[in-house]
């Protein structure tokens, strides 16, 4: 046994392939695209180190390209969790008894796995599963998983090293225990990284997780779980099934083994779940920790002072990447009405020169939208905009479904701030737009706050600085992750600790020391080396 105390490798955010005309990585990518599409995968469930297939097999279609099949899935039944919780705290006591840099070796493994070897496949994964384009599929599924994997590894060191201190005669010590019990992972379709990262996480420091995807995910997860075994992740450490949620649901949250959840999806399913779990507190072992990040209506609110250009590029990308579907997204706009006529006209000139269509295509921003549950609830949004008289859409409103789910980039430009789309979370490419008054910059910031139940982030452009102070200071609760003349999109894991507050989670900061915080139990150990022999003190000495 190694008796050293191990220092972590220099910890550091993956770089970014540009894919540009004529480099290897953009060949590579191209033949693995290809590669994969004709290869019509059979994915299993893993649950305990094997591959578990059923009857039920469901087809993979790409977004974009209705009328190809990737593979299928085996979908499971309420006996496939059960199994899968069972591995889970089969495996429990040997993994949480894995000394710490053994467990922090596999995720660094993992990282290195996606940066190199697997970077095609994990991009490809996601470009045809969930209609990403190159960019976004590399700053995502490979970029920063490999990141997560990285410097959570590093932030457990840290935790660990945190010790009390200890008084003559005296050692006392804190260890961090993993959770009693298992962990439960719900991830979804929009970033790979994040379907990683919630498994993950709480494996890293110990614990033992039953992980379910979104069902339009199924298709890069397969390859985030080879990755994680090929890596060295014993059996019964992670354990993915493909289930329905209220079958998974019912079965969990009702097993009293159930330690945590780590979710990442809808605000109303995540209050749904955190009903149920405290309905049944009374059978837990412990009391669930519950960990979620969930919807934003995300703004940005633009000062007298703005530059308009900046502000028209920050809503082109920050509303329209990825099609809008990602929580941190742009969907709400202020444009002050001294600076309207020139941002209006730059984003109408970025707009129109998007162009919309497969992801296998580079030169296309936009990519279809995840499914026809996405693509029927936002055209309702935007064929109920065109009714509306109070609104106006200024550019797009056109959407096509016979080969993909493609929305063009719609804007709504409203005379009432409180239209449901300026409040609504859509998740889709619609971006709505109210015009202030140059001079109510102050009611305009209280409008901010106060217009959606939603607090994940923000952005204010402006060269005023204390118009810049002012908003930093009045939207204080309005977005956990806030940003000063830059799009509302794009944290980076060790740089901008992601998550948010009121309707959008426990603000729990994925990528940082934050949320390992939450998948560890500690206990204090104090130790006497010199223990008293009599039980009397001297203070009841006779004068």
């Amino acid at each position: 046994m190694s008796n050293a105390i191990f220092e972590l490798p220099v910890v550091y955010n993956e770089p970014v392939l540009s894919y540009a005309p004529g480099s290897p990585e953009r060949e590579t990518i191209k033949q693995t695209i290809q590669e994969l599409k004709s290869a019509l995968w059979d994915i299993p469930m893993v649950i305990d180190g094997k591959e578990v297939r059923t009857r039920d097999k469901r087809t993979i279609h790409p977004p974009h390209a209705l009328h190809e099949a990737l593979g299928t899935y085996s979908h499971g039944s309420a006996r496939n969790v059960r199994d899968a919780i069972q591995a889970a705290l089969k495996a429990r006591k040997d993994w949480e008894n894995t000394p710490w840099h053994e467990r922090a070796a596999i995720f660094l493994r993992a990282a290195e796995l996606l940066a190199g070897p697997y970077r095609a496949i994990m991009n490809a994964a996601t470009m045809l599963g969930q209609s990403k384009n190159i960019y976004q599929a590399e700053i995502d599924c490979v970029a920063e998983l490999a990141d997560f994997y990285r410097y959570n590894a590093t932030y457990m060191t840290e935790i660990y090293q945190q010790q009390p201190e200890s008084s003559s005669g005296i050692w006392n010590r804190l260890e961090y225990r993993a959770l009693e019990g298992f962990v439960f992972a719900i991830t979804p379709f929009n970033f790979t990284s994040i379907a990683g990262n919630l498994p993950g996480a709480p494996a890293l420091m110990g614990n033992t997780v039953v992980w379910k995807c979104a069902e339009t995910q199924i298709y890069s997860a397969h390859v985030i779980m080879e990755v994680l075994q090929k890596a060295g992740l014993p059996d019964g450490v992670i354990n993915l099934v493909f289930v329905d949620g209220p079958v998974a649901g019912k079965v969990v949250f009702n097993h009293p083994d159930f330690a945590g959840l780590h979710f990442t999806g809808s605000t109303g399913v995540f209050q749904l779940l955190w009903q149920t779990i405290g309905q049944n507190l009374k059978k837990y072992r412990s009391y669930p920790r519950i960990v979620g990040e969930t919807g934003g209506k995300d703004f940005v609110l633009a000062h007298r002072s703005a530059d308009p250009k900046q502000v028209a590029t920050a809503l082109a990308r920050g509303a329209f990447e990825f099609q809008g579907q990602k929580c941190s997204a742009a969907s709400r706009a202020y444009i002050p009405s001294n600076l309207w006529k020139e941002v209006s006209q730059y984003l109408r000139q970025d707009l129109s020169a998007i162009t919309m269509g497969s992801p296998e295509n580079f030169s296309h921003f936009i990519n279809a939208v995840i499914d026809a549950k996405a693509y029927n609830s936002i055209t309702g949004y935007i064929s109920k905009a065109k009714r509306d008289k109070q609104v106006s859409i200024i550019h797009g409103g056109d959407f096509d479904n016979s080969e993909g789910y493609f929305i063009q980039p719609t804007v709504v430009r409203t005379k009432d701030p409180a239209y449901r789309t300026m409040c609504e979370e859509i998740f889709g490419p619609v971006l709505t737009i109210y015009t202030y008054d140059e001079n109510q910059y102050d009611e305009t910031l209280k409008m901010v706050d106060q217009t959606s139940p939603y607090a994940l982030t923000g952005a204010i452009f402006a060269d005023d600085r204390n118009a810049i102070i002012q908003a930093t200071n009045e939207l204080r609760h309005a977005a956990g992750n806030f940003y000063i003349n830059d799009k509302p999109t794009g944290a980076v894991v060790g740089q901008q600790p992601f998550g948010g507050a009121r309707a959008s989670g426990t603000n729990d900061k994925a990528g940082s020391i934050l949320n390992l915080y939450r998948w560890i139990s500690p206990r204090t150990i104090k130790e006497n080396f010199n223990p008293p022999s009599d039980y009397r003190y001297p203070f009841m000495g006779e004068e």
